[in-house]
């Protein structure tokens, strides 16, 4: 009978990820119902605080509880200016697993690449892939298309600079985007670095059911690279055209996350 042994990774125990301070957001809902916890993972230079904006609230509504996890140098997480993606996935392992039961893991953008790796060291019962930026020069090559001054700094260790028209679709007030843009950190230069050129993520512990979701429209992930990243799972992406990459913060923010608890409701692994 064949038996599949993981091994563990000598050096990770030798050359252990340093704890951090690390910011959680949670919403409970006052009836416990046994509904599986949503665990969101923001995308490079974001925090918590893109999912407090709307989904933390809508997620409670329906029922579920939700928490929203800043990556260490975000936001109100501890200081990390040489974290890496490995210290990133070490963070949402640590708090999905202190978490009352197995979590839903939701990773947007950059995020979404973190939970991928998590994926293959924590059992989550599913997840959900939002704009996923899994890495690849398609994806800096789309950035640099509609954004070439804010992305070759990227390239060459700098700052990635992102503007209105890639994270927001023309519905989202100025104003209101404007309000968004401000709040955007810097995330740590080898984890950038990383993005681009890491390696693959390994599979997934238990093979959880997940979904992929995106716009058309998005200026940072190109379709092709949604179509890549379902089918990574054996699907196809969800879209929602209009809205840009940022779809928690975005005009019609409902929809997205609608989809995500009306399918979570419906997978019976994730249900």
């Amino acid at each position: 009978m064949n038996q599949q042994v993981r091994v563990i990774r000598g050096w990770e125990w030798a050359r252990p990820v340093r704890p951090v301070r690390r910011e959680v957001l949670e919403a409970v809902p006052a009836l416990d119902e046994g509904r599986p916890p949503l665990l969101f993972v923001p995308g490079f230079g974001h925090g918590a605080w893109a999912f407090a904006e709307h989904w933390l609230g809508h997620t409670v509504e329906r029922g579920f509880s939700g928490y929203a996890l800043s990556l260490r140098g975000q936001s109100g997480s501890g200081p990390a200016p040489e974290a890496t993606l490995r210290a990133y996935v070490h963070d949402v392992v640590q708090v999905a697993s202190g978490l009352p039961r197995r979590a839903v893991l939701v990773g947007h953008g950059a995020g979404a690449l973190v939970v991928a790796h998590a994926l293959a060291r924590y059992p989550a019962r599913a997840a959900a892939l939002v704009a996923p930026v899994l890495g690849g020069w398609a994806t800096a090559f789309t950035a640099l298309r509609h954004n070439p001054l804010g992305t070759l700094p990227a390239l060459v260790g700098g700052r990635l600079r992102c503007n209105h028209a890639q994270l927001f679709g023309p519905e989202l007030p100025r104003d209101e985007a404007r309000r968004h843009l401000s709040r955007l950190g810097r995330p740590a230069r080898r984890a950038q670095w990383q993005l681009l050129f890491g390696r693959e993520p390994e599979p997934a512990v238990g093979d959880p059911p997940v979904l992929v979701l995106g716009s058309p429209e998005d200026r940072v992930v190109p379709r092709s690279a949604l179509t890549r990243a379902a089918r990574r799972y054996a699907s196809a992406p969800l879209l929602f055209p209009g809205m840009g990459h940022d779809l928690m913060l975005d005009a019609g923010w409902w929809e997205p996350i609608d989809a995500i608890l009306d399918w979570l409701e419906k997978e019976p692994s994730g249900g």
